[in-house]
């Protein structure tokens, strides 16, 4: 169920350095069914390395895919930030690459098919790609045709023999999820036009560093990558970074372009200006890593305490976001139902589960208004302002948010995030 690696998942040398150790902690989207006591629930170490050869920082643990994704708890549809943020992508992509009736796109991890179904829109064809059944049948429902399986060569060359190759290619936060990095590399290389682009999303490894975003670690995030780290994996199956875009979303990403090698386009200035950045930061040394640990034990304890002060003041506190970084953040801090009484989430998947480890109950996010607890943790930081936005009627009646990444703040009434 869990392979542990002694060599980096993509060069494969076996200078790896421990960064940081979360302790053993549950699966991040394993929500418990009603009915389910938690008791023999599954926890896995969680140890954070970097790669002194290529760089590639990533997590030791390897828990089967089979397990983490043939069903999952995680629906795009339910952010309007990232519908929006899917919109506006497929306008700029049609746009750069020229994309009409004739053209052919996949995306690898489609999800739901919120990003797809706007190129259907648009007379597009295209083919989504995702292992997870239940959200394959919600794409399928949405009319984006949705492949279920795991991507690699073997899927790539049967989509390319009965569909042709792709002149668009995406990968939207799913590349940090890939065991077999160079399989899915070169599923990639053999899939793509020789005129084709392949474009990717992660969240960004120089701001999960920077704002010390620890709780995007856990099992199924198995790789947190620089732009010189990913640049070197693709090089080696006959793929070139020819642009790249800085994204806010998820705290910080990257939006990366690549061709096939062979006939690719120059860098552009701004590749040039983040490998130099890169460089000048010494994010291919260890040194830069090496103080995380102590920063993610620091903003832990901070955040325990002021949890703590507010529950001896009498006051009734609950989180906001069944995420899974919510999850590693209530693990790894040690938040339980002696601090929080439940979660709230708009996802109608996960309502009425309960939380992994901690086993608090998953409710809408309507009960807020309903219960008026004192203050809620906002566990999806990431979505602040949306949630902000759309829990005004919360804020007005003297509620309080608390973020906690990079540092704990309170968000009031007539206060942004």
């Amino acid at each position: 169920m869990m392979d542990v690696i002694t060599c980096c998942r993509s060069c494969g040398s076996e200078e790896l350095t421990t960064l940081l150790e979360l302790g053993e902690v549950p699966l991040a989207n394993a929500l418990l069914e009603e009915g389910e006591s938690g008791d023999d629930e599954p926890r896995f170490p969680l140890t954070l390395v970097y790669c002194a050869s290529c760089s590639l920082v990533q997590i030791r643990e390897t828990v089967d895919p089979s397990v983490l994704f043939s069903s999952y708890n995680y629906a795009s549809s339910f952010s309007e930030t990232m519908l929006a943020h899917a919109a506006a992508a497929v306008e700029a992509h049609v746009a750069r690459c020229g994309l009409g009736p004739d053209s052919f796109v996949v995306e690898v991890a489609s999800n739901d098919g919120y990003l797809l179904k706007n190129f259907v829109a648009k007379n597009i064809p295209v083919l989504g790609i995702d292992p997870a059944e239940n959200i394959a049948e919600r794409a399928e429902a949405a009319g984006v045709p949705t492949l279920c399986d795991f991507f690699g060569v073997e899927v790539a060359e049967r989509v390319a023999s009965k569909r042709g190759r792709a002149d668009l290619m995406l990968a939207n936060n799913v590349i940090a999820h890939v065991a077999d990095l160079n399989g899915v590399a070169e599923g990639f290389a053999r899939l793509l036009a020789p005129t084709g682009t392949a474009v990717l999303e992660f969240p960004y490894l120089g701001d999960m560093i920077d704002e010390v975003e620890f709780d995007t670690i856990y099992h199924e995030h198995l790789c947190y990558y620089s732009l010189h780290a990913i640049a070197e994996l693709f090089r080696r199956h006959g793929l070139s970074v020819v642009d790249v875009e800085r994204l806010s979303i998820h705290g910080g990403s990257l939006r990366l372009f690549l061709q096939p090698s062979e006939g690719a386009a120059a860098p552009s200035d701004a590749v040039v200006a983040l490998r130099r950045e890169e460089e000048e930061r010494g994010m291919t040394s260890v040194e830069f890593y090496l103080d995380f640990a102590a920063r993610v034990r620091s903003l832990c304890d901070d955040l325990v305490a002021e949890l703590r002060r507010r529950k001896e003041a009498g006051q009734s506190l609950a989180a906001y976001g069944a995420s899974a970084k919510g999850s590693t953040l209530m693990n790894t801090c040690g938040l339980g139902s002696d601090l929080l009484d439940f979660v709230v989430d708009r996802s109608t998947v996960k309502q009425g589960k309960r939380t992994p480890g901690n086993h608090l109950p998953i409710l809408a996010p309507e009960v807020l208004l309903e219960r008026r607890p004192d203050a809620v943790l906002l566990l999806t930081w990431n979505f602040a302002d949306e949630i902000v936005a759309q829990q005004a009627a919360y804020l007005d009646g003297g509620g309080e948010f608390l973020v906690p990444v990079p540092e704990l703040r309170t968000v009031r009434r007539g206060e942004t995030s």
